[in-house]
């Protein structure tokens, strides 16, 4: 079987279901009729007294011999049925009407009867009508003449009869006046025109009897699929496929198109006949159709495939197909009322099958022990091998790689030879692939749309098995193959593996099949050979310098022990040399005799301190020298723009690294085990294009550039195992596409905050913490709260922040909220997602209660608090007389800076007087500029308003509050923001609040959008009481629009005492005037839900 079948056939469908390689089954539409469950197989309808003890029962015995299932009326009926009833419903429910027309037929009622029942089953449910004509001609039946006209004759005279003396017969169907004569007739000339059997009193009637019994049989499919003569395996793997087409067969109108996946000589083909054989006969109809690639090439092949299903499924022999077109709909209109299978097998192209495949099923290789069982029945003629022959029967065993074709050929090959001989044959099938194993396989790689796919498949067969797709890729585009469209091609053909390491991988006996494909074009010459692998032709090349132009690829890997040097001289002729790949090779000489168009360079133990200056490498895509003795990788620097992967791990005298600035569109630098390598070249951040840095075990460096924290595209960075790197800078917060750090077992001590800011990295191993970022963050920031550990030890801060850390804590649970609250102290800020609005009460309550627990142990505070900022201003305070309070207001910002906040912040501070009785004004909305909420107490709860056309830009709180007369302090302590829609908790201490960069006051405003429901909510010192809080929010001004002042007495009067809270207003307006729509809904602005 080959592998040809492409991935590319699962885009587009018709009516099939696909099952095998493509090959592949159909089940069409089913649709729910009595026709689903067929009883019997075989409906007879003869008159008795012609041919019940004759014929009839003769051809009765000989079908049911057969294992038919036949019903006859005379014993088939249960005792008690009421005849009719039971006619109709056999007649129903049978596939086949065999229908024997003698001279007497038409003289029976129920004969004809039954013979209009049964042409209304043919012409309604497509049931398969047989007719035999006994001792009578089918024109007499036709046109009712002759002796069988008579008896029809009898019929309708005593039909006539009965009529005139106006009596009725009760026979269970309708009276002559509602059957007339023209029925009968026309079931009879409809049936006589059908092709049959005539069985004349000359014939002999027991050849006539095996015919029509051959002919039933072929008509019912009874015969099997011949599967193989030694099925291992088959039965386990043909359990799995059906319980896979059980799984996805959900509903009666299902249509699956399932694929199976596996490259050539897997069993595929093998598999699919014993599905066909077990599961085909609970369909209404099957077929398989063989070698489909093969047909469909052939004169009128693909109409002939149409014809054939056509007949396996609806049994017609006569119909005629004019084209492939018309044949589709025939198809179509045959096939939607039927549930069938249908098997297609070695499909390799869409026109092949206009078919969509929903599911693919990957065929799996035997394994060993089934294996040495197929290989034995072919090589000994029983299930396990001979004594002498166990151990080389493995080692062909292992050579086949569990490919069934391969043990079976070798099997059958090798059956009755000497131990002598197989050890010959292994020998040479390591060089020359067995021709018939050769010949399945290669169907596949000829079935390859266009070169450039088999240049991949050669190239991948020969040099890059167990490489990195990637590196590959890069490789390959690098020589103008489109590798990543040919590699998911070969992938998708079964021709490549890819495993989960993301390396490409070949069945053995393919990549022998590639390998096969290049010598037999130069059997004889190995300079002429495109590709040169065998290290025995190789050293021939290179020790003779024969090589040509003709040698694309080569390579040679020996061991160290046995390093040989060669003339550089010998790949002078070597001009199309694109990859070469060396081992314990030296060269002498000039290296300006290397091809110019090479692209893959692979020298493990290059001996060479530098790259010589006169070999050209601006064509090259990879460098790979590994374990070599490189100190600087070259004197003389050359523009290498089309280089993407540079490898010289284990290059243990290497000091310095290369200058990048050369290397613009590297995308892979690997410099593993590097010991004496001491210094980065700060034009490492010149690198734009970079993905992967590995300095794996690089002892000696101490540090990284500076620059290297600029590269904004690298993915994975590897630090592991640099000893003497003490740490990472803040900058690496910068490297914004970082997914992957890995820094185990370094002088690492501290784990930057930047790194836990980070939002692209993915997976860490850093400081004894190693994961996927989600379950490692939140230990690590646990850890700097821990009672333990010295927390700036473990989090670098700034001077400003001292020791106050900033803390998010994604999806809280309570545990973990409880563990961070205990160290509240030590935070400057808290940012919790909660999971639900009910979540973030909670989380709301315990945050709360922990704040105000904190505050009732603090002594209160006489003495002013920290220096104010222009984030947290004072703003009046005023003594009642006759009383030993004062009544105190506090603005407090947060946000973005913008010309309507300076107007806002301005008018509050002029204007926001206490007088004695407690009173205040404030300016009152003026939209779209800015909008106030306020509420008594110490917290608002509003919905944020869509302001058309205007961006959020700064949230302000305007906070009264009275206190002893002897606290000197604002009273502030924290200010808490609760987003219900997004539920979310904002905490900000006050000495976060009087630092605010505007990362953070653009967090707080950010987070808010139109809809959201927040509340605000301030906490002060537990001698103060809060009287009333009111909230701003303050939009952006439109670009080039000026705002004008308007007089400043026009505020809001907003009265704040002990006794009441009154507030009227009085609108305070600038330039732009509110809408008439707007003033409706600001009267609801209060009202939150």
């Amino acid at each position: 079987m080959s592998s040809s079948s492409s991935i590319n056939f699962l885009q587009s469908a018709q009516i099939v279901l696909s099952v095998e390689k493509w090959k592949t089954a159909a089940r069409t539409t089913r649709k729910l009729r009595a026709l689903n469950t067929r009883i019997h197989e075989v409906f007879l309808s003869f008159r008795g007294k012609d041919t019940r003890a004759s014929f009839t029962s003769h051809l009765y015995a000989s079908l049911q011999n057969a294992g038919i299932n036949v019903f006859r009326d005379d014993d088939s009926l249960k005792r008690g049925d009421h005849i009719s009833t039971s006619l109709l419903r056999a007649i129903e429910q049978s596939q086949i009407a065999v229908i024997i027309f003698s001279t007497n037929y038409a003289e029976s009622r129920w004969c004809l009867e039954e013979l209009v029942k049964i042409m209304e089953c043919h012409r309604t449910i497509g049931q398969i009508v047989l007719p035999v004509f006994y001792g009578v001609d089918p024109s007499e039946v036709r046109h009712q003449t002759g002796e069988f006209g008579k008896a029809f004759q009898n019929l309708l005279k005593k039909i006539k009869k009965v009529e005139s003396e106006s009596l009725e017969l009760n026979l269970g169907i309708a009276s002559y006046h509602e059957y007339p004569e023209v029925k009968w007739t026309a079931a009879l000339r409809q049936a006589a025109a059908l092709a049959g059997f005539v069985v004349l009193n000359s014939r002999n009637e027991g050849e006539a009897i095996k015919d029509i019994v051959e002919n039933v049989t072929r008509l019912l499919d009874k015969t099997d699929l011949f599967i193989a003569n030694n099925p291992v395996g088959v039965e386990s793997r043909v359990h799995d496929m059906v319980q896979f087409l059980d799984r996805d067969i959900q509903q009666p109108y299902d249509v699956l198109l399932l694929g199976m996946w596996g490259m050539g000589g897997v069993g595929k083909t093998t598999i699919v006949k014993a599905i066909y054989n077990k599961i085909g006969r609970k369909f209404e109809g099957r077929s398989f159709l063989a070698n489909i690639r093969e047909v469909w090439e052939e004169n009128a092949g693909q109409v002939n495939l149409q014809e054939q299903l056509l007949f396996d499924i609806c049994k017609e022999m006569t119909t005629k197909i004019p084209s492939i077109e018309y044949g589709k709909i025939i198809l179509k209109n045959k096939l939607c009322r039927k549930r069938v299978l249908i098997v297609l097998d070695d499909v390799n192209t869409l026109d092949q099958l206009n078919a969509l495949v929903n599911q693919v099923f990957k065929m799996k290789h035997m394994d060993e022990s089934e294996s040495i069982e197929l290989f034995s029945w072919h090589a000994f003629k029983k299930a396990s091998p001979t004594k002498d022959f166990a151990e080389i029967s493995r080692n062909v065993v292992e050579y086949s790689g569990g490919l069934p074709l391969a043990l079976e050929v070798l099997g059958s090959y090798l059956f009755d030879r000497e131990v002598t001989e197989w050890k010959s044959v292994l020998d040479k099938l390591k060089r020359i692939p067995n021709d018939q194993v050769q010949k399945k396989l290669k169907i596949s790689y000829d079935a390859l749309s266009d070169d450039t796919e088999k240049e991949i498949f050669l190239d991948i067969a020969c040099f890059f098995i167990g490489m990195d797709r990637n590196d590959v890729t890069l490789i390959l585009n690098g020589c103008g193959l489109f590798a990543e469209i040919g590699i998911s091609i070969l992938v998708e053909r079964s021709l490549v593996t890819v495993d989960d390491k993301n390396k490409l991988g070949m069945h053995d006996l393919l990549r022998d099949m590639g390998r096969e494909i290049i010598r037999k074009k130069s059997p004889e010459d190995l300079e002429e050979r495109c590709r040169l692998w065998f290290h025995e032709d190789v050293l021939n090349v290179l020790s003779e310098q024969t090589g040509t132009k003709a040698i694309k690829g080569m390579a040679l890997k020996l061991p160290r022990a046995n390093a040989k040097c060669f003339s550089a001289k010998a790949f002078k002729k070597m001009k199309r040399l694109r990859l070469l790949q060396l081992a314990g090779v030296k060269l002498d000489g000039d290296f300006g005799y290397l091809s110019r168009d090479l692209r893959w360079l692979s020298w493990n133990g290059f001996s060479l301190t530098n790259m010589p200056a006169n070999f050209y490498r601006e064509n090259l895509v990879s460098i790979e020298l590994e374990n070599s003795n490189v100190k600087l990788l070259w004197k003389e620097a050359q523009m290498m723009e089309k280089l993407k992967i540079l490898n010289l791990s284990h290059s243990h005298c290497m000091t310095h690294t290369p200058d990048f600035s050369y290397l613009p569109n590297l995308e892979k630098l690997v410099l593993k085990d590097c010991p004496m390598l001491s210094e980065v070249s700060p034009s490492i951040g010149d690198l734009s294009e970079i993905l992967l840095i590995d300095l794996e075990d690089c002892v000696a460096l101490r540090s990284l550039p500076r620059s290297i924290y600029k590269l904004k595209s690298l993915k994975t960075l590897i630090l592991s195992g640099c000893l003497m790197i003490e740490k990472l800078e803040e900058d690496i917060e910068q490297m914004e596409s970082l997914t992957t750090l890995l820094a185990h077992n370094t002088g690492i001590k501290r784990v930057p905050f930047s790194v836990v800011r980070s939002k692209s990295i993915g997976y860490i191993s850093l400081c004894g913490y190693e994961g996927f970022s989600r379950d490692v963050f939140p230990s690590i920031i646990l850890s700097w709260m821990s009672p333990t550990n010295n927390l700036t030890s473990r989090f670098q801060a700034s001077a400003a922040m001292s020791s106050l850390v900033s803390v998010d804590v994604p999806s809280s649970s309570s545990h973990e909220l409880s563990s961070i609250l205990n160290q509240f102290p030590r935070l400057r800020s808290l940012y919790v997602e909660c999971n639900s609005e009910d979540q973030l009460s909670l989380d709301a309550k315990m945050i709360l209660d922990a704040l105000y627990a904190t505050n009732s142990k603090e002594l209160v505070s006489t003495t002013s608090h920290l220096t104010t900022s222009t984030l947290i201003q004072c703003c009046n305070e005023v003594h009642i007389q006759g009383s030993k309070h004062s009544f105190k207001s506090l603005l407090i910002k947060m946000g973005m800076n913008c010309q309507v906040t300076d107007i806002v912040k301005e008018i509050i501070l002029q204007n926001m007087n206490v007088d004695g009785s407690g009173g205040c004004f404030l300016p009152g909305d003026s939209y779209p500029n800015w909008l106030t909420f306020n509420s008594e107490g110490s917290s608002v709860t509003f919905r944020v308003p869509h302001v058309e056309g205007r961006n959020l830009k700064t949230m302000m709180c305007i906070v009264y509050t009275s206190t002893p007369d002897n606290i000197t302090s604002d009273g502030l302590k924290n200010v808490l923001v609760k987003n219900y829609t997004k539920a979310t908790i904002q905490l900000y201490k006050r000495e976060a609040l009087i630092s605010f960069e505007d990362e953070e006051g653009q967090r707080v405003v950010s987070s808010m959008e139109p809809g959201d429901k927040v509340e605000v909510v301030v906490v002060f010192e537990n001698s103060f009481t809060v009287k009333k809080t009111t909230v701003y929010l303050v939009y952006d001004e439109p670009i080039g629009e000026k705002l004008e002042l308007y007089h400043l007495a026009d505020l809001n009067a907003i009265a704040c005492s002990d006794d009441e809270n009154e507030h009227s207003a009085k609108r305070f307006s600038i330039e732009n005037k509110p809408t008439d729509d707007f003033n409706q809904n600001r009267k609801k602005k209060n009202r939150v839900e």
